[in-house]
């Protein structure tokens, strides 16, 4: 559930803002200016055919693909492939729009996002610049995945462009082509990335695999299944290093202050860490590091919840990890290779506060309500009480997301094996009712109090049996105040999510949290948060 906050604190300076941006902007140009074009000899037809496909994979909507070059050179048999790739149709008619200047298409769906328009534009016969806009281009391409022909003789764009310049090359065999790649203004980035994905498939053995986008979480990182044409599959990991936002307070940017992963790194060190504990995370194939890139065991799909409800031998299985998992001593640091380590950092309260307070910051006005200063201070106090004994308890993994959409069920393999976790690379040493919490208190999921009350019963036999001093009321009451505080926290991402990011989707879960929260605050434990909800947001409190 970590989103990054928007915008950066009143307490920071504007000063450190622009000296901060400035230094960003000369490090990228300089990084940019270190890489060179990419060039490649295209021995015939086909491997132009082959890399347009692959290079269309990695095209979202607004950019642009400069495609130049002499005529014969393969423009159009490269643009033809990229368009086939694009919307699915591999037998498509794409003719050269040497006449019309504009063809459009439309793109298939990725995922849950819709087919975005492709505009294929030749410019040859483009008599100057003043036509483009008689033609409406740049409303046409504003949203679209443009690829244009002769783009010299179009005005520089500040959009993001990938630049193709081809030439025939007979000296490289007859219908041989030579290729030359670049990016221009944030092109750059994914065309290294690109590159790099390219050369890890074909170094670990899955490079005539189909790439199958599958859906990207809350952050940069994006998924591809990989099938083989012998049926077999693994599961591209895109991951980059995370850039710094602006800085929120005290100096440091929304992710160091809730200790989200940096790199890729995390992920690895947290796989292999449960993997050595008999838990069944995915296997990593083959991996790229530096570039955020890691091939791994394709899981599957099998979900433990089933038309919108939890399945409940999955979830009792799942609880059973989870206490078997807790009652382990584990380590706070855990190797990602050699001389490289992971220190789990700790889900202090500077973190959980911060997560708070994105309910004062966003749910409030959602629900026309408005809080003074003299509320928000009451609001973080009480949250620092209850919060701080947790803290003084001895901590464990916290997966974090550790919930129905990052579990997935392997019914082939035996006890605790057959509950497949992914999605564990911002996990932190925090207390373990957290986790407990994200999976009885899904935001996506409708589970009655008496099935939740069942399942934390369970999970406390399940402790009690590997160690006779859990404290059983001690847990219960941590079990509500961390409940509470993600339930707090995830109202506050979702209204933002409608309200800044124009998501409105989100919404629709927000009378399930709002049921959990209240069901929360009934603990004693949280009596005076209570009554603080009953004075400012009384709904919440019924």
């Amino acid at each position: 559930m970590a989103d990054p906050r928007g915008g950066p604190g009143a307490e920071e300076s504007a000063v450190n803002e622009d000296r901060e941006t400035i230094q960003g902007v000369q490090g990228a140009e300089a990084e940019a200016a270190a890489l060179k074009p990419w060039e490649i000899v295209l021995p015939e037809e086909g491997a132009t055919e082959d890399l347009g496909a692959f290079l269309a994979g990695m095209l979202v909507p607004g950019d642009l693909v400069a495609l130049s070059g002499g005529l014969g050179g393969g423009k159009t048999v490269l643009a033809r492939a990229m368009i086939r790739e694009l919307t699915g149709d591999y037998d498509l008619e794409v003719p050269s729009p040497t006449f019309t200047l504009i063809q459009p298409y439309e793109a298939k769906p990725r995922g849950d996002q819709p087919g975005a328009a492709i505009i294929h534009a030749d410019l040859y016969r483009l008599r100057g610049p003043d036509e483009l806009v008689e033609l409406g281009f740049d409303e046409i391409t504003e949203a679209a995945i443009t690829l244009v022909e002769w783009p010299e003789r179009m005005e520089p764009r500040a959009t993001p462009i990938l630049t193709v310049e081809l030439s025939l090359r007979p000296e490289f065999g007859e219908g041989a082509r030579f290729v030359r790649i670049d990016g221009l203004n944030s092109m750059r980035a994914r065309l290294e990335r690109a590159r790099a994905i390219r050369a890890l498939l074909g170094r670990s053995g899955w490079d005539e695999a189909e790439r199958q986008f599958m859906q990207g979480d809350a952050s940069a990182r994006a998924y591809e299944r990989l099938v083989k044409p012998d049926g077999s599959s693994a599961v591209l990991m895109i991951a980059p290093a995370r850039a710094d936002g602006p800085p929120v307070r005290g100096g440091k940017p929304y992710s160091a202050i809730v200790k989200l992963a940096e790199n890729v790194d995390a992920f690895v060190a947290m796989d292999r860490g449960l993997r050595a504990l008999g838990f069944s995370a995915p296997k990593i194939y083959a991996e790229d590091r530096e570039q955020g890139l890691l091939i791994i065991e394709d899981l599957g799909r099998e979900p433990v919840v089933e038309n919108g409800a939890p399945r409940p031998e999955r979830y009792s299985e799942a609880v059973r990890l989870l206490a078997r998992l807790h009652a382990t001593e584990l380590p706070p640091v855990l190797p990602v290779a050699d001389g490289i380590d992971h220190h789990l950092p700790p889900y202090d309260l500077e973190a959980l506060l911060f997560e708070a307070e994105l309910m004062p910051e966003w749910y409030t006005a959602h629900k026309g309500s408005s809080l003074d200063e003299t509320g928000r201070r009451e609001f973080l106090a009480l949250w620092t009480d209850a919060l701080n004994d947790l803290l003084a308890e001895p901590p464990t993994w916290t997966l974090r997301d550790y919930h129905s959409p990052n579990l997935i069920w392997l019914p082939d393999r035996d006890g605790l094996e057959r509950v497949g976790v992914i999605d564990f690379q911002d996990a932190v040493l925090g207390h373990p009712a957290y986790d407990l919490a994200s999976l009885l208190q899904d935001a996506r999921v409708d589970a009655s109090a008496d099935f939740e009350l069942r399942l934390l019963g369970l999970y406390i036999r399940e402790r009690r049996a590997r160690d006779q001093n859990f404290d059983m009321q001690a847990f219960a009451r941590a079990y509500a105040v961390l409940a509470a505080q993600r339930a707090t926290k995830i109202l506050g991402i979702f209204a933002r999510l409608n309200k800044r990011d124009g998501k409105p989707g989100y919404l629709a879960h927000l009378p399930r949290i709002e049921s959990y929260l209240a069901r929360n605050l009934a603990h004693p434990a949280l009596e005076s948060l209570r009554a603080w909800h009953a004075r400012h947001l009384p709904d919440l409190v019924g």
